[in-house]
């Protein structure tokens, strides 16, 4: 051997020895069950897979992560209960179901607070997002990073909405989440608070007329079926968490803690990146099967007609909401 092959062998070993590998084989196996409402096609179930690929792959296969899709575990509040008590061990979960646990969360979701997706990403990756993720553990969760749900735009089955006024009288499902259902009560609809899961039914059964999700949401449970018209109206930036159960965090050791972590951040990036990658190719499908689809709406009526969500919940995140603008600017 020469001596030059020889060193970089040897230096090879050191480097691998500093990345950890000797801790590797201090990690208990483990397998996490990780849970989520919606569908393969969706972008949750693409952080979630991407997880599972990484986290694999980094505990050198003693970290396993056991994917379950389409709400078979429960809907997003079940999931949550479940993750609190420890029988379920994590999830990606929407941000408005996440705020019932933890009510100072769903300031991200004020609407029309972020102007872009890159701002968004800011606040939530800084101080301000790593806080309230902490605050979790309040409620006896971890969150671990923040996915997305993406910009939420509004779809219905009935006509086409260009101003707040064309909502006067519509059913329009909203999430559990007494923000969402002030903006869209301040906009003339008739907010309709439910799960997922059940509005899913209630839209093939005509019972609500509308619904509000991101266009990855629209197409990937090919809502174009039942819902005639979207608007883009991006009135709200809805994050999602990577969140665990905090007993089934205590238990991994803090070198599989660490990996975890890492991983949650890379997966839930690489979801974000795969939704702004998708969206313009959803959008031509969806409008090629049949969807119109309304992008010169009058957005400044949109936003001056809900003032009123900001005087009421103003003051009610303590000084998250003025922190977050003041990060904006």
């Amino acid at each position: 051997m020469k001596i030059t092959n020889y060193f970089a062998v040897v230096t090879g070993c050191i480097v691998t020895m500093a990345l950890g590998q000797p801790a590797l084989a201090e990690i208990e196996e483990v397998n996490l069950r990780l849970a989520h409402v919606v569908n393969e096609n969706d972008g949750f179930h693409a952080a979630a897979t991407k997880f599972q690929e990484l986290v694999a792959e980094r505990s050198d296969g003693r970290i396993t992560v056991e994917v379950f899709p389409n709400a078979t575990l429960g809907d997003e509040r079940t999931l949550l209960e479940g993750m609190q008590i420890g029988t379920i061990d994590m999830g990606v979960i929407t941000n408005g179901p996440v705020s019932n646990f933890l009510e100072d969360i769903a300031v991200f979701e004020m609407p029309f607070l972020f102007p872009s997706a890159e701002k968004a990403y800011e606040v939530l990756d800084g101080p301000i997002g790593q806080e309230l993720l902490d605050r979790l553990a309040e409620v006896n969760l971890k969150g671990l990073a923040y996915a997305e749900r993406g910009f939420r735009n509004l779809t219905n089955s009935e006509r086409a909405i260009n101003t707040p006024a064309d909502l006067e009288g519509l059913k329009v499902r909203v999430m559990e989440n007494p923000v969402y259902i002030d903006t869209f009560r301040e906009l003339g609809a008739n907010a309709i608070p439910m799960a997922w899961t059940e509005a899913l039914t209630a839209m093939q059964q005509g019972t609500i007329d509308g619904q509000e999700n991101p266009v990855g949401v629209v197409h990937s449970f090919q809502l174009n079926e039942t819902q005639t018209n979207m608007t883009m109206t991006r009135h709200t930036y809805a994050p999602a968490i990577i969140v665990m159960s905090l007993s089934v965090w205590n238990d991994l050791s803090e070198e599989a803690q660490d990996i975890v972590t890492q991983v949650a951040q890379e997966a839930a990036e690489y979801e974000r990146q795969l939704n702004a990658d998708l969206e313009s190719k959803q959008l031509e499908e969806l409008r090629a099967a049949g969807m119109t689809v309304i992008d010169d709406a009058d957005l400044s009526a949109f936003s001056k007609a809900v003032a009123p969500v900001y005087d009421k919940y103003g003051q009610r995140f303590g000084d998250y909401l003025p922190r977050i603008q003041d990060a904006l600017k």
